[in-house]
This record gives structure tokens, sequence and C-alpha cells, in this order.
């Protein structure tokens, strides 16, 4: 059994024997059950052992589920998220589901996956038992580890739109708007993970739900994870609009190189438009011109090529002064400087 239990007496066991579970739960130890990836033998462990309700039971078979609160006779159960490294995403940032099932007596948290956060928690339970003295303190280290993991993650997700913008600036790819798209899906789908969760607390804030064992002081514990959601559902819009910002990026990248290069090729086309033109008339009239103007060898060249280099040099002067012009407008007046006394 891919799980973990810790006790009210310190120990942690990196792998549960039911027995020991059964006889803590007879002599009223508080543990804390963490499972992961549960099988068959955990179900039948839940069922024989802490007897929960089978509608429980088929929720914590099927993962996937929205953020929420059910209250049962003798335990709540509440469906919270956090977030892992994932390498194979383009965030590399991927929530996780937790199933909590909490009663004054026991703890339960149920997950697909191994949940980092709870390592370290493990390791230090025993210290914060003694400093809580009771199991709804405990609830609140794992809810509250849960909604901060998200906050390093979305750290680094700004540097990422950081250096997603610094790409498209300097070359602009179709990776990166599938990059930038990608992302905002990505953040469209937390945002819809966050925002439940954020009013789910603050229901049970406002005393819509109850915990076993909820005192007002248990009530600023969490409201200051109802603080971190507030503070994460924020983020994640920022970040949403700077992901529209990202793509309207690209698009007014890709826009100004298109409109340079067909500027380009508009001043290519102006220069030989007159060099078509004589060329044109030219190769139009060749039988006439062969026997009246062009007789001597001269005419060639200034008719043929004069005129061509005059034609060429008349609309490079046209456009040096023009652009002189353009960078007269673009460029603002200047203050005098200061006068030294």
């Amino acid at each position: 059994m891919a799980s973990h239990l810790i006790d009210a007496r310190g120990t942690v066991e990196p792998d549960v024997d039911p027995d020991g579970v059964k006889s803590r739960l007879r002599e009223g130890v508080f543990l804390w059950l963490d499972i992961d990836d549960p099988t068959e033998a955990d179900f039948t462990l839940l069922k024989e052992a802490f007897d929960l309700h089978p509608l429980a039971l088929e929720d914590s078979r099927k993962f996937g589920q929205r953020p929420k609160i059910e209250e049962y006779d003798d335990f709540t159960l509440l469906v919270v998220f956090g977030a892992v490294d994932d390498p194979g995403r383009r965030t590399g940032l991927a929530p996780i589901e937790v199933h909590c099932f909490y009663s004054e007596k026991w703890l339960i948290t149920v997950h697909k996956g191994e949940c980092p956060v709870f390592g370290e928690l493990r390791n230090q339970t025993h210290r914060h038992l003694r400093k809580y003295e009771e199991g709804l303190g405990i609830l609140y280290l794992v809810v509250d580890e849960l909604v901060d993991s998200f906050l390093p993650q979305l750290s680094e997700l700004d540097d990422e739109f950081d250096e997603l913008e610094d790409t498209i600036l300097t070359d602009a790819q179709p990776a990166s708007l599938q990059q930038a798209i990608t992302m905002k899906r990505q953040l469209v789908q937390l945002r819809k993970i966050v925002n439940p969760q954020r009013d789910m607390f603050g229901a049970l804030l406002s005393g819509r739900y109850e915990l076993p064992g909820m005192t007002p002081e248990h009530e600023r514990y969490f409201r200051d994870v109802y603080d971190h959601l507030i503070r994460v559902s924020e983020q994640l819009d920022d970040y949403r609009d700077l992901a529209s910002g990202t793509t309207d990026l690209y698009q007014s990248t890709v826009g100004n190189k298109m409109n340079l290069t067909m500027k380009q090729l508009g001043w290519v086309a102006t220069f030989f438009l007159p060099l078509t033109f004589l060329t044109g008339f030219f190769g139009q009239n060749f039988t006439l011109l062969v026997g009246t103007i062009i007789r001597p060898a001269w005419t060639f060249w200034v008719l043929g090529i004069g005129l061509d280099l005059a034609a060429f040099i008349a609309v490079l002067l046209w456009f040096l002064d023009r652009e002189r012009g353009n960078l007269r407008l673009r460029m603002p007046d200047l203050p005098a400087p200061p006068r030294r006394r």
C-alpha cells in the first residue's frame, strides 16, 4: 500500500499496517493516514476501519471533481487542490486533487500521484501535533500547504512570460504563439479550480459549513488560507490578461514585420517603375526609332543608358528627401540646454 501513517505519538510509518490503524482507532490516538494512488486494499481499509459513508468512498474513487465540502454524520469531506511540477506541460505547473476526510479522531488524505508538499509536512507532523494538540490544526496545515504550493509555481510562470515576450520581440515564430495560447488555456483551467476553492473556504468561514471542533481560534487560521486563495486567484487573473497581451504582442510584431516588408517591396517597385516605362517604350517602338533616331552610336548611351540612370537618380533623390522629412516629423523638438552663468 503506497501510504503513510502518522499518529499523535510521533510515529511515522511509511508502510501502513491495517491492524496498527485499527488498534490506534480503538485507543483513541489521533492519526493522519496519507494514501497515494489508492488500491482496492486501501478502500477496504477505509470501509472497515473508518466506516466511511458509501458516497464518500465513491467520491474517493473518482477524481476530477470540483472543490467542495460535504458533511456526514461523524466526519467531513473536503476536496482541495494544490500544484506540483510537471515537466511535460508548457507551464511546468499541474494541479493535484486531494480528498481530505476529517473527524476529531483522524484525518485521511487520498490523492493520485506523489504530493511533494506532504513530504516535509510528514517529517514535522509530530511537532505540529504537540503544538496544536488536536487534528483540526493538522487539517489546517495540510490545506495551507496545498494552497501555498500555487505561489512558487506562479512566480516561475511570471518568469516564463517575460522570456516568452523577449522571444516574440526578438524573433516571432508560430511556436511562440502556440506556447502563449497553451499557457492561457492552462491558466483558465487553474482558475476554474482556484475560484471555487476560494468560494468554498469563504462559505466555511461564513458558517455555511462546520468542521468538527471548529472554534474562533481555528477560524483565524482558515481565514489565512482564504486570504492566500484570494491572492492566488488575483494572480491567475493577472497572468491570464498577460497571456492575452502576449498573443496581441505576437500579432502586432508579425504585422509590423509584414508592413516593413511591404514597404521595402513598394520602394523596389517605385525604383523600377520609370525603368520599366523606358524599356517598354523603346522596346515597343524599336522599328520606328531605328529608322529615325537611333542611328549614331551615342544615342544608345544617351537615350538607352542615360535616361535609365537619370530616372533612377531622380527617384533616389526624391526618396532621400522624403525620408529626411519623415525623420524630422518623428524627432520631437528638444528643449534648449540651460545656459551656464
